[in-house]
């Protein structure tokens, strides 16, 4: 009733593999059959009366052994061995014989006698795993589903009915009525009644119903929710104009209220009488209103008002709610809040004051939205100064450091620049008091090491806010845009491991990653561009050097005269003629001997080469 933990049971993590699902034994004799257990877990409780002396709980392993836990001696009983090699996806309790029934990922199915801690029976289920179980009202049948469904003969184990089921495996499976519709013939204790499946990835439940003949496998109707079903309940209908009453929690966290009077084949998937969701009121602060997830939903034995579970998994809120279905959709403001920061306030008023030197330092860690400083014996003298006169001026903001206590010498600097320890604190306020000129004047540095320290020195709860400001100016001028891209980089190196345990954080990031995209989407065609442009100039520059090149060749650095004859000169120049002529002549060869070159390799691509190259050669 107080929604407080009334038990805990932490299994010595050496000795046993988690949980995987989770049944109460029935308490003592048979009752009538109801279903609305109090605290129960996620998984679905079997038919039995759910009332204070319920006392053991069998707990299905992920290695494939059961524990038996008393809740009473809070100590385990005993440990179920030998059955399964594999994940136990469900157990569930026979409402008579204290026998227990566990389905695996090995395919089997295992009958348990929990005196003796034995298997007493174990038969193949399926040819995948089997995944959930259901004992039928009367204790003789025993439906099974990996995909398909299956109805067991206990006495047999053979297979009495099979029915398609789903294409996903079967994650919840009970049944809806206890006596069939039609009063016409005599009740055999199966035949003419209804039951209920949901599977993971599967916005359908469906309803299957037993006939006395093979022929239908297909269900008969089925219920459709906004997302895969987490937590099914519902009020079993006795009578026969009484409706089934169901209430399906989806993993979006809502909660959705059927009912409706099984008779028959129904065409269309069965929408919802109503859905409840519940929300944070939005007001303080936060101007959003913040959806807050249903974990579980059960009925009361009234069959009229629900008890919802909801928040947080760690320290969820239970309430009784009773429902007015006229309503399509309901939504519950709850400041969630308000009730989980009542228990942390309660602890911080215990804190108490120590004395303290004037001449020391004191640290105190940051609580989210209280920056507090230790008041000392020695403030005194800055009270009087607070009760300004009329007259008087504001305080500087150095005075007002000063009767933080913090060292005024360390937060300047003789180049007049703050330093990071006091840029952190800047940061932070000016974050929090949402002041545009400390915030540029900390944003706009544009010094690596500063950005750094300053990253790496503020606290934890600021780093959102700083992500959302340096979003907001991303979007203005690319000048502002690349100074604030280097402090995005050091948050993101220095808190990515905080950001990751985020559990909202592509919603947080959303605008950022479009921004990006839309900023680099045209990086490609500018460094075409760019490469393009390069080319060009390149090429430009080339050209110019080429055309300069002859001009400053053309006079000659040294000339050197010799006073011989003109004779010894004309006959130099012959032999300069002849040697350029000789020159000319070799260029002439080669060029020849190149198209030679070029004519065989084109014949002997096309296939049709001479024997004697050289010879062709010479004649030519």
């Amino acid at each position: 009733a107080g929604s407080r933990l009334q038990h805990e049971y932490v299994p010595s993590a050496h000795l046993s593999a988690a949980c995987t699902c989770l049944a109460w034994a029935p308490a003592g004799a048979r009752q009538p059959p109801s279903k609305d257990g109090p605290q129960r877990k996620k998984r679905k409780s079997e038919v039995g009366e759910v009332d204070k002396q319920l006392d053991i709980l069998a707990i299905g392993t992920a290695v494939g052994s059961i524990l038996l836990y008393s809740t009473v001696k809070g100590e385990l009983q005993s440990k179920l061995d030998g059955g399964h090699d594999s994940r136990v996806n469900c157990v569930r309790w026979h409402q008579d014989n204290c026998c227990l029934y566990s389905c695996s990922d090995d395919k089997h199915i295992v009958e348990w006698n929990t005196q003796t801690c034995k298997v007493k029976c174990k038969w193949k289920g399926d040819n995948s795993s089997v995944t959930c179980l259901c004992i039928s009202p009367d204790g003789k049948m025993l439906l099974s589903a990996g995909r398909a469904i299956k109805l067991w003969d206990l006495e047999t184990k053979e297979v009495y009915r099979h029915f398609t089921g789903h294409a996903t495996s079967v994650s919840s499976l009970m049944f809806t009525t206890v006596k069939p519709m039609n009063e016409s013939k005599p009740f055999d204790g199966i035949t003419g009644l209804y039951f209920l499946s949901g599977a993971i990835h599967d916005r359908l439940l469906s309803v299957w119903y037993i006939r006395s003949d093979r022929k239908e496998k297909n269900a008969v109707m089925s219920f459709a929710v906004t997302d895969e079903p987490t937590f099914v309940d519902l009020t079993v209908s006795e009578v026969k104009e009484e409706p089934v009453k169901l209430a399906v929690v989806c993993r979006d966290g809502q909660l959705h209220l059927f009912e409706h009077i099984l008779n028959g084949y129904c065409k269309k998937p069965l929408t919802a009488n109503c859905t409840i969701q519940i929300a944070t009121p939005g007001n303080d602060g936060d101007s959003t209103p913040k959806p807050v997830p249903i974990l579980a939903a059960a009925f009361c034995t009234d069959k009229q008002s629900l008890l919802l579970v909801y928040g947080n998994t760690l320290q969820p809120i239970i309430e009784k709610v009773s429902l007015n279905t006229s309503e399509s959709h309901i939504c519950l403001v709850r400041d969630i809040q308000k009730v989980l920061s009542l228990k942390t306030d309660a602890a911080l008023t215990k804190v108490k004051t120590p004395v303290v030197n004037s001449d020391t330092k004191v640290l105190v860690p940051g609580i989210p939205g209280h920056s507090t400083a230790v008041k000392t014996p020695a403030s005194g003298k800055e009270k009087k100064k607070n009760k300004r006169k009329p007259g008087e001026t504001e305080e500087s903001i150095e005075e007002r450091l000063g009767a933080l206590d913090i060292d005024v010498s360390k937060v300047k600097t003789p180049g007049g620049l703050p330093q990071t320890d006091s840029f952190a604190v800047l940061l932070v306020q000016g974050l929090e008091s949402n002041d545009a000129e400390i915030l540029n004047k900390v944003l706009n540095t544009r010094k690596e090491n500063i950005v750094k320290n300053t990253v790496a020195r503020m606290p934890i709860h600021a780093v959102i806010p700083l992500l959302h400001e340096l979003t907001k100016r991303l979007q203005g001028n690319p000048y502002s845009a690349s100074v604030m891209v280097r402090w995005l980089k050091s948050v993101f190196t220095l808190h990515a491991s905080y950001l990751s345990t985020l559990p909202d954080l592509i919603p947080q990031l959303g605008m950022l990653y479009q921004l990006m995209e839309s900023r680099v989407k045209t990086l490609q065609k500018l460094s075409r561009l760019h490469g393009r442009l390069f080319i060009l100039v390149t090429q430009v520059a080339a050209s110019q050097t080429v055309q300069d090149v002859p001009e400053v060749n053309q006079t000659a650095k040294l000339v050197y005269e010799d006073d011989s004859s003109s004779s010894e000169g004309s006959d130099d120049e012959m032999i300069a003629d002849k040697d350029s002529d000789e020159n000319w002549d070799e260029d002439e060869e080669k060029e020849e001997q190149s198209d030679e070159q070029d004519m065989t390799v084109e014949k002997e691509i096309n296939g049709d080469s001479d024997l004697e190259p050289e010879n062709e050669s010479e004649e030519e």
